[in-house]
């Protein structure tokens, strides 16, 4: 599936090449012509009335991408054998017919044809199977990192455009390599094309022990996923053996002998490949490539760069799903905001009117200590009044006493008279001071009602500095939230107790007031007692009932 993928996107070259209006249609004729050269480098029989046969029922006009695509899939792509053929020299036909058409090198030849074909054949292994085939910038800067870092020189560009075509890349790379040497970049491009298009894993010369002379000898190594080639040299022309590189085999670190060092050997069932490294740097890198091999013949993988491609794919759609994600949680917590704005306006209404019900509650407590206040400074000037018309009393009998004994009896009714209207006033007075007790418990009620006002105003303010924190610590914020919430319920209920104590000293106060103008009815009982008493006197005694009955009537 995959060298059908590689090999679609060198044959979409193709084809668009043939495109010469760019109306996105080919000519059955320059159909003809590609497939029958698809045919050949791909070592596929071709039957050549095959195309006409597909295409029977078409009249003679051009046959587009999505029209050519069946007879692509049906008789070159889905009988291709991988081992039979050899890539580079499709690549090297469709990108003969492409760059005709679309590249055009500068004057400088800073890249020879050659290695554009190579940067154009690593550019189609990083692009997505998406067409038109573009790159990402993170692919291009990583495929200029590649060939940068061979180079002793770094490639700079500018900053890229999101889908970068092949050409501009190539054009990019031939106006990023005009200060180096053209032969430098040649060496970079082919030793990466090598490493990412032709699965070289690692090579270089390394030293040999023969399995039946045991001689050392120098030979060039080429390392590739499941397969380790050494050549007589650095063409890759003479090979000299092929060690399968799989679960049967292992490798490991040797120590110096034989005048040799930095050695190691590659394990296998029959025989060990004993191998020696210019350097232990060196003698690392092979293992580690080795043990790289290793892993991905295990996995049934053939291409260490497509893992890496995957990866990379993988990791910047994680990026884009995670900067979703930001933007989604950056919205909800906008609308969070709106959401608490408008509590906090609903709350600062509902502080409104708890201003103004205390307001109104301290004005109707005012009024009512006003009355109160008036009402104890009346009772107090009736009982002076009482007091004094008391004393007259006791005057004027004293005086009459000598005029009548007969009215002792009377007087002696009297007194008991006073003296129960004493304890009725004394009731009274008692009743007043119960109201004062009241008073003063539900004044007590009121500072614990407004030291729960501004308890609940404090754990207002605490909510609001943690409203703050919102944007920093979303997890923390609601867990405070809950917390505040809670305590500001405890507060609210709180409140609400001392609003009902005081409710409940306000039924006292109406109970003390009651009690008190019982203790007024008792008095205006024992006045009609009095003046019923008094009407029997003689007319001797008129001006002292009479001065009585003003005493009271004062009372």
């Amino acid at each position: 599936m995959a060298l059908k993928a590689a090999l679609l996107k060198s044959i979409w070259y193709a084809f668009t090449s043939l495109d010469t209006e760019d109306s996105g249609k080919v000519s059955k004729s320059q159909l003809k012509v590609l497939s029958h050269n698809l045919h050949s480098v791909l070592r596929i029989p071709h039957d050549p009335a095959a195309l006409e046969r597909h295409f029977s029922d078409d009249d003679d006009g051009p046959v587009s991408s999505q029209g050519y695509m069946p007879y692509l899939n049906q008789f070159i792509l889905d009988k291709v054998t991988e081992g039979t053929f050899v890539k580079e020299e499709v690549d090297e036909l469709c990108w003969t017919l492409c760059s005709k058409k679309h590249y055009r090198p500068d004057a400088h030849r800073v890249l020879s044809n050659q290695d554009a074909m190579r940067l154009w054949c690593l550019f189609n292994f990083l692009a997505d199977d998406r067409y038109p085939l573009t790159l990402v910038p993170e692919e291009v800067e990583y495929l200029l990192r590649k060939i940068s870092s061979v180079m002793p020189v770094e490639l700079s560009c500018v900053e890229l455009e999101d889908g970068l075509s092949v050409w501009s890349f190539l054009d990019e790379v031939t106006a990023a390599g005009r200060a180096v040497d053209g032969e430098s970049i040649g060496v970079a491009v082919e030793k990466v094309y090598r490493e990412m298009v032709g699965n070289v894993l690692k090579e270089g010369y390394l030293w040999k022990k023969g399995h039946l002379r045991r001689n050392w000898t120098e030979r060039w190594f080429c390392l590739r996923p499941g397969s380790l080639s050494y050549f007589m040299s650095e063409d890759c022309r003479d090979c000299k053996g092929v060690i399968e590189v799989d679960q049967n085999c292992c490798v490991e670190a040797l120590s110096d002998r034989d005048e040799k060092r930095c050695m190691f050997c590659v394990k296998m069932l029959h025989k060990t490949l004993e191998i020696s490294a210019p350097d232990s740097r060196q003698r690392q890198e092979w293992i580690t490539a080795i043990q790289t091999s290793l892993r991905l013949s295990a996995d049934g993988r053939v291409s260490l760069h497509e893992e890496l491609k995957e990866r990379r794919r993988e990791l910047r759609e994680e990026r884009e799903r995670r900067c979703a994600l930001r933007v989604e949680e950056t919205r909800r917590l906008r609308e969070l905001q709106g959401e608490r704005e408008e509590q906090l306006a609903e709350l600062e209404l509902l502080k409104e009117a708890q201003r103004q019900a205390q307001a109104s509650l301290q004005q109707e407590e005012q009024r009512r200590r006003s009355q109160h206040e008036e009402l104890q400074k009346t009772l107090q000037r009736q009982l002076q009044e009482a007091q004094e018309a008391r004393a007259n009393l006791c005057a004027e009998v004293a005086v009459r006493d000598l005029e009548a004994e007969h009215q002792q009896r009377r007087i002696r009714e009297l007194e008991d008279l006073h003296h129960r209207l004493q304890e009725a006033l004394e009731q009274q007075i008692r009743a007043r001071q119960e109201e004062e007790t009241y008073r003063y418990t539900q004044t007590r009620l009121l500072v614990e009602e407004e030291e729960k006002v501004k308890s609940l105003l404090t754990l207002q303010e605490d909510q609001e500095e943690q409203l703050q924190q919102t944007q920093r610590e979303k997890k923390e914020l609601l867990q405070e939230m809950e917390k505040k919430s809670h305590a500001l319920g405890e507060a609210q209920h709180q409140l609400d107790k001392v609003r009902d104590s005081r409710r409940r000293v306000d039924q006292d106060i109406v109970a003390a007031q009651r009690k008190l103008r019982q203790a007024s009815t008792s008095v205006k009982h024992w006045n009609v007692q009095m003046n019923r008493l008094m009407h029997p006197i003689g007319p001797g005694g008129l001006l002292c009932s009479h001065n009585i009955k003003n005493a009271y009537k004062q009372i």
